[in-house]
């Protein structure tokens, strides 16, 4: 077995390669170029990675957004992080099987895992585990740290590397520091546990392409700092002979219309409100229909079938929806599991589904103007935000974490209300060539376009190269008409 490290840059789509990514331009060239990858629909963080990990589609592991409608317990899921969500095996479950007891690397090891803060990896059976996880104590803070496995490694890492910069991972503070940490504390990993895949993510280009758009001239330092923690990984990695791969979950693609599906639904009497406090709070238990907005995907779910027909006309008929997929479309597509709604809306490429339900921004819940990712019923790309309407908003949060720290409970609110801000989103299949994400490997049986779900076996191609194919392995490459570019 060789070893293995897959590098996801999130974000990155073959538009943004260029003079300000030198280190990915070079790697690219010495490893045949780039191969683009057909994403999943829908082409979010979660679904994206679980496609490439398990080789499946979402009908198959479940994964059918980054937020779903859980039916029996009538309530909307955001940002889960257990493992066994999963309904198919991971790569490394199947290295691990395919290896056995027989296959060593060089030095005669086994086969592990390390899993660096990929999504679903809390109680996974990666071999080591590093993922973000804040402490929540009762007076309403919420204080930066992560989970690991094993567990004494969440201690080590953060006294030689600090705290997770947990406000810098998202919010309206998100940069590049949480990318170095993530580079830092995988550099550690792997010297000190030598684990024979490792998997890497690097978040910081999606939160420069939702404030910006892939706008080059405004990313362009962004560009320059993700190229500079990729060059850093790339010398550690070759001089730990072990082999770089890199992916991209998705491309970002201008936007400029937000649609809200749910305002929709409640003005034609289908999204019911309770009023809690002066607030509206959306009342699912009450909703004839109501979304579960992603991006540029929404997933709608309807109480009494009798209704489809009446709610497919309205979603059909609204401004900046392109599709509206039922159950047999959603298999076509891939994306029939339970967890999908009764419609699946996909969005026109300039516009993205905002979650709001309220009419009046006096209205809105409490916890609208706050990065609140497990609460909103939605996806809500606002929390990358300070609110232009305030007045030094830095230092409005830093009062109010002084008053927390004395014990005081408070909202950090000062996240917009206004979606017009966001400049770029994804989640469509097919947003332009300009905007499609990417596989760069040194393999030249690997030809592109693939489906993202084709990693899985390219992983499995490089981790056992050096050996013969088993009988009924994986065929993992299937050549197809080549779009591959050369740098």
């Amino acid at each position: 077995m060789r070893r293995v490290a897959v590098l996801n840059i999130v974000g990155l789509s073959t538009g943004l390669l260029s003079d300000a990514t030198p280190r990915l331009r070079e790697f690219a060239r010495h490893s045949g170029g780039v191969r683009t990858l057909r994403p999943p629909l829908p082409a979010v963080t979660c679904t994206a990675q679980t496609a490439m990990l398990t080789g499946k589609p979402a009908r198959d592991h479940g994964i059918v957004g980054n937020g779903w409608f859980d039916r029996g317990l009538g309530e909307v899921h955001f940002w889960k992080q257990s493992s066994g969500l999963v309904e198919s095996p991971r790569v490394w479950d199947n290295a691990r099987a395919r290896a056995g007891t027989t296959s060593r690397c060089a030095d005669g090891s086994a086969f592990t895992a390390a899993n660096l803060f990929w999504w679903f990896n809390m109680g996974s059976t990666v071999d080591i585990a590093v993922t973000p996880r804040p402490m929540y104590p009762a007076d309403g803070r919420k204080i930066p740290d992560v989970w690991t496995h094993p567990p004494e490694l969440r201690d080590a890492l953060q006294s030689k590397l600090g705290r997770f910069p947990l406000f810098h991972f998202w919010g309206p503070s998100a940069g590049i520091s949480s990318s170095d940490w993530i580079a830092a504390a995988a550099m550690e990993v792997i010297a000190l546990h030598r684990p024979t895949l490792s998997l890497i993510y690097l978040p910081h280009l999606d939160y420069a392409l939702q404030r910006h758009g892939p706008d080059t001239t405004k990313v362009r330092q962004d560009l320059r700092e993700v190229d500079r923690i990729f060059g850093v990984l790339i010398d550690f990695l070759r001089k730990n002979d072990i082999e770089p791969m890199v992916v991209s979950e998705y491309g970002i693609a201008p936007v400029s219309k937000p649609v809200y599906l749910n305002r929709v639904l409640r003005e034609a009497d289908l999204v019911e409100v309770r009023n809690e406090l002066g607030r509206e709070m959306i009342d699912i238990p009450s909703c004839a229909a109501f979304a579960v907005c992603d991006h540029q995907l929404a997933h709608v779910v309807v109480r009494d079938k009798a209704m489809h027909a009446g709610v497919r006309t309205i979603l059909e008929s609204t401004a900046g929806v392109e599709q509206v997929l039922d159950r047999a479309q959603q298999a076509a597509a891939g994306i029939d599991h339970e967890r999908s709604g009764d419609f699946v809306c996909i969005s026109e490429r300039d516009s993205w589904f905002a979650y709001p339900w309220w009419i009046d921004d006096k209205r809105a819940p409490d916890f609208a103007r706050t990065v609140d990712i497990h609460r909103k019923p939605g996806y809500d790309p606002c929390e990358l935000f300070f609110d232009p309407q305030l007045l030094f908003p830095r230092l409005r949060v830093l009062a109010k974490l002084a008053l927390r720290t004395l014990g005081m409970r408070t909202l950090l609110d000062v996240i917009p209300l206004d979606a017009s801000l966001v400049k770029g989103s994804h989640g469509r299949v097919d947003n332009g060539a300009m905007y499609e994400p990417f596989l760069i490997v040194d393999d030249p049986m690997v030809e592109g376009p693939l489906a993202m779900e084709s990693v899985h076996d390219v992983i499995l191609r490089r981790l056992f190269i050096d050996e013969a194919d088993p009988p009924h392995a994986p065929s993992a490459i299937v050549r197809t008409s080549a779009r591959r570019h050369k740098l």
